[in-house]
């Protein structure tokens, strides 16, 4: 009896393990979709003009940036896949820095290739 008792304990633990990773796989921001959105702002990231800024294509993509960030795995995720972006594609970071501000939204981090996303 012990012995069924010790593997139904054990058998919950590893159900409850692997529907935590799950939902922690599920929620966390993906590197596509955060290039994706910084991608609608590419021409203020090249020249720097503000087209209609406000309500712009940029800024709603701007906005659901902060939205996926929201949760605190998610900002981790959003701040460690925009820094890569950043770092791999030599992008102009001051430009991306930016963004956030001119859209009325935060990240809840500081964009800059030196930021720790930890």
């Amino acid at each position: 009896m012990k012995s069924n008792t010790n593997t139904t304990v054990r058998g919950i633990g590893i159900v409850i393990l692997f529907s935590q990773y799950a939902f922690l796989s599920a929620t966390a921001a993906d590197c596509s979709t955060v290039t994706a959105l910084v991608s609608s702002c590419s021409s203020f990231i090249a020249s720097g003009s503000l087209d209609s800024f406000l309500g712009s294509p940029c800024c709603v993509a701007m906005t659901s940036l902060s939205n996926l960030a929201d949760p605190g795995y998610n900002r981790r995720a959003v701040c460690w896949c925009l820094m890569e972006l950043i770092t791999t594609n030599n992008l102009n970071a001051p430009a991306i820095a930016a963004l956030p501000g001119l859209c009325g939204v935060s990240l809840g981090f500081t964009i800059d290739p030196y930021t720790d996303c930890q």
